[in-house]
């Protein structure tokens, strides 16, 4: 059985989602010391002047080493008002936001209280609209020497891509302002390729791995 680690993450990159239908069981870290500017509490959408990151953000932690798991939403600012602006103009005009706009709303009205609570709930329902069930499960104790570590490999500050994933392009709503964005958050692709957006997910050889698609 292949079994991949990954982090908690925010809207994850598409990178982060290939690993979701490409290893049998995800185990999710959450017994790290809590890391900043990664993609545990941040991501990238596609926007008309191109890149622009949406940063959840979290209250500081009692002390210096505390586990991502007892990491807290901070109450503080209007962010969730904000992301849901910013997805809003960056893809009103993409070809499934509408269609898929009532399953994300809901998360910029409702109050979480933890970091990866909230994005446990988010990934969820990212997991149903794209039709695949990952094994998921948490670590209870940090690993470091684990085979098929993807917790600092999938990282906004230092991008690097991998064996298992190799960026396709797909419609965006700007590529003819700026070319095509890879790896930009799921969003980003549910809203511009919709039913579709599992086969940019899939690595080289796998289509056959799902009988449905080909039905």
């Amino acid at each position: 059985m292949s079994v991949a680690y990954l982090s908690t993450a925010y809207l994850a990159p598409v990178q982060y989602y290939s690993k979701l239908v490409s290893f049998d069981e995800i185990r999710i870290e959450t017994a790290e010391n809590y890391p900043k500017q990664t993609f545990r509490n941040r991501c990238h959408i596609a926007t008309a002047n191109g890149i622009q990151a949406l940063s959840v953000p979290v209250e500081k932690p009692a002390c210096p080493k505390c586990p991502t798991r007892d990491i807290r939403i901070s109450g503080h600012g209007n962010w969730r008002h904000i992301h849901w602006n910013a997805l809003v103009s960056a893809y009103s005009m993409s070809p499934f936001f509408e269609y898929y706009a009532d399953d994300f709303r809901p998360f910029y009205e409702k109050k979480y209280n933890y970091l990866v609570e909230y994005n446990e709930a988010l990934q969820s329902m990212v997991c149903g609209l794209l039709d695949i069930q990952p094994v998921i499960t948490h670590t209870v104790k940090y690993e470091p020497d684990a085979e098929n570590d993807f917790r600092a490999v999938i990282d906004p500050r230092h991008p690097q891509l991998d064996a298992t994933f190799a960026p396709r392009p797909y419609y965006q709503v700007f590529r003819d302002r700026h070319g095509f964005m890879p790896n930009m958050s799921i969003v980003d692709l549910l809203f511009n390729m919709g039913p579709e957006s599992i086969l940019f997910l899939l690595p080289k050889g796998f289509l056959k791995k799902i009988p449905k698609l080909h039905a």
